[in-house]
């Protein structure tokens, strides 16, 4: 076969095998056998070996997989995957629709959709075919498994019709039942372990090293949410329909609708209707339709103000309580867990259960062996919900809350206000050292490559670090000798620790795990007192005028830097050659010509996206808020704006800017 045939061949190989994937998986109609897709797939596979030139890597072949092992990249999402808040009842949903009118100033259609219970992926395509596919991750990056995703055949490679040169779509990867059961009965019987559910089978298969076994475990995919600029719909609903003409298999059984009424039909309807459904879902999601309403609602810190999750009522089940055991955590709060006769629950075997803290042992009136009533909280963890009082045994014992830590032996405290009770040995029992570590190189703290929960007990255990200081001097030969610890990992490790000197001084405050002091604290922390020297000499006074600091994390700051060891500490981080002070880097262009202007922007624009907007503003010296107040400086408005922010900035005398006279404050 000469070239020019092979390539033909080739191409149309692959049209034919993915229009047979597309009747197969998207429409349930296939019109030739699995032995007859076999034959051109076996023969599209032989073409591709003989001629590598024309070799595509959105070619069908490639969902069989490989066998070649590599470690995942780090992505950064374009769009943050963020959390949805939850909900559990209809009087909450109720209460989230009138959020939603309330501040859209709209009566605004919504979208009913199955949470599948699954894992989540985004998809980025570029003219029509998969350019990467990266995992959820901590919401702001994730793991780029795009060899795993493009083995999962309702996972379209390359696109058909009218669709955007540039997008990305958001979706649920899932192991059905069937698949499933059949994958742990092969594992039963090779004598391997069990996966627990569904969804931990899928998260699974999609982090592993090896594609080819990926393949084998016949995931499927089904998308809700496409974004991108330049969007063709406006409506949520109307995008994901033509998304579904593009190739994509959609999150099925999805409705609009049009008040509270119809969605309370809906989840009802799909409370009992799931249970026939061949895969795992946990609940409904309520989406506002219109995309320029969602813009202006916005987002809170965590989760989009337009969405929410509804989760279903929790199986309940009952067995046995065995005991109590109480754990430390990296705060020092101690929780007690529930030991429980093995009993099936949700799809999972339940050994154990949250029993929160003392609060919840006194109310529930737990005596040992007593017969319990458990649920899944949110259908994630379980926990007692109840106890069957005329099964009890007389003179069993109630369940006593500890006094003293059951690791280092201190007595346990409570603050006022609060319902956990901790161990106030914070630089001395071990869990708290070690959970302060584990947070120090944590990803979104110091980020040390390499290093995780058992490297870090292993140092712990052959006394190499007591605190985060002590990782600044660990030597490669000190490693090596680790269990499981090689050269290369060494090294890694050693790196990853020379890397954190480049972290800023927010992230390194964020990373010291002082009390109350998140992520969000540390940056509003590090940008208005500039050194940890200014944070030391820091009076109450001082912090609360910080934006968003109050009291209750004022006093957590003022008492972890009142301690000698926390002083001796940042000397010896400062001496690794860590930062501790805000770098003044100036960029260029920046001015303070918006100094003290608090800027709301909404609508398209010509010269900018709003990112881009709003990135000039801060460059300025302006500040971003999503919403209008009294202290709003100016609503930049551009074309499609929503009516409410129109309306909400006239009652409140905002001063209302095009985009040309935004350029003029600015010049």
């Amino acid at each position: 076969m000469l070239q020019e045939e092979a390539r033909k061949r080739i191409n149309q190989l692959r049209k034919d095998i993915e229009q047979h994937n597309h009747n197969y998986y998207k429409l349930s109609q296939p019109t030739i056998t699995d032995f007859e897709f076999d034959i051109l797939m076996g023969d599209l596979l032989a073409l591709e070996n003989k001629y590598p030139q024309f070799s595509d890597p959105n070619s069908p072949s490639q969902r069989v997989g490989s066998d070649i092992s590599k470690e995942f990249q780090q992505v950064t999402h374009q769009y943050p995957m963020l959390s949805l808040a939850n909900s559990y009842s209809e009087t909450e949903v109720g209460e989230f629709v009138q959020r939603v009118e309330k501040f859209s100033g709209e009566v605004p259609d919504y979208v009913c959709e199955l949470k599948l219970d699954g894992t989540s992926i985004s998809l980025t395509y570029q003219d029509g075919e998969l350019l990467r596919a990266v995992t959820r991750g901590d919401g702001e990056k994730g793991d780029d498994v795009t060899a795993n995703v493009r083995t999962i055949r309702s996972v379209p490679l390359k696109l058909q019709g009218n669709y955007p040169s540039s997008f990305e779509i958001r979706g649920e990867i899932v192991m059905p039942f069937a698949v499933f059961d059949a994958l742990n009965r092969e594992r039963a019987m090779q004598g391997e372990p069990l996966f627990a559910n569904p969804r931990n089978a899928a998260s699974g298969t999609l982090k592993m090293q090896n594609s080819s076994v990926v393949a084998s475990r016949k995931l499927d995919a089904y998308f809700y949410h496409v974004l991108g600029e330049n969007l063709p719909e406006d409506g949520h609903f109307e995008l994901l329909q033509l998304a579904a003409s593009w190739g994509f298999q959609l999150s099925p059984h999805a409705r609009k609708c049009k008040n509270s009424e119809e969605i309370v039909s809906f989840l009802a309807e799909w409370d009992t209707n799931r249970e026939t459904l061949p895969f795992a879902t946990d609940g409904v999601v309520i989406k506002v339709n219109s995309r320029r309403v969602q813009e202006e609602l916005g987002f809170t810190a965590k989760s989009p103000r337009w969405a929410i999750a509804y989760k279903f009522k929790a199986e309940r089940v009952a067995t046995r309580l065995l005991g109590v055991a109480f754990q430390v955590g990296r705060t020092g709060a101690v929780t007690p867990v529930a030991n429980l006769e093995p009993v099936q629950l949700g799809g999972t075997v339940v050994k154990r259960a949250s029993l929160h803290n003392a609060d919840i042992i006194s109310g529930l009136d737990l005596h040992a062996n007593d017969l319990v009533f458990v649920e899944k909280g949110g259908e994630i963890i379980p926990k007692i919900v109840g106890v069957d009082t005329t099964q009890r045994v007389p003179g069993n014992a109630p369940i006593q809350f500890i006094s003293h830590c059951p690791e280092c032996n201190t007595f346990l405290v409570r603050e006022e206000g609060e319902a956990a009770w901790y161990c106030p040995n914070e630089d001395g029992c071990p869990p708290l050292i070690k959970g302060k570590i584990e947070h120090f190189i944590g990803r979104k703290a110091m980020n040390v490559d390499g290093l995780g929960s058992e490297t870090i007990d292993l140092l712990y255990q052959q006394g190499l670090v007591r605190n985060v200081a002590d990782l600044y001097e660990l030597k490669k030969e000190q490693l090596v000798a680790l269990e499981r610890m090689g050269d290369k990992s060494a090294d890694r490790i050693l790196e990853g620790l020379k890397n954190t000197r480049e972290v800023p001084f927010e992230r390194v405050l964020f990373a010291l795990g002082i009390r109350f002091v998140g992520e969000t604290v540390a940056k509003k922390l590090a940008r208005e007192l500039k050194t940890v020297e200014q944070l030391q000499r820091a009076d109450l006074a001082t912090l609360t005028a910080v934006e968003e600091i109050g009291g209750k994390i004022a006093e957590s700051i003022l008492e972890w830097f009142s301690r000698e060891q926390h002083l001796l500490l940042i000397d010896r981080l400062r001496a690794a050659g860590l930062r501790f002070e805000t770098e003044n880097m100036v960029k260029e262009g920046s001015t303070e010509k918006l100094k003290g202007l608090t800027f709301v922007v909404s609508g398209v624009f010509n010269g900018f996206s709003r990112d881009e907007l709003k990135a000039d503003i801060e460059l300025h010296g302006g500040k971003n808020v999503s919403a209008i107040s009294a202290k709003t400086s100016y609503l930049i408005a551009g074309e499609n704006i929503g009516p409410s922010k129109m309306e909400k900035a006239t009652q409140l005398k905002i001063p209302v800017i095009s985009e040309e006279a935004y350029r003029e404050l600015t010049n």
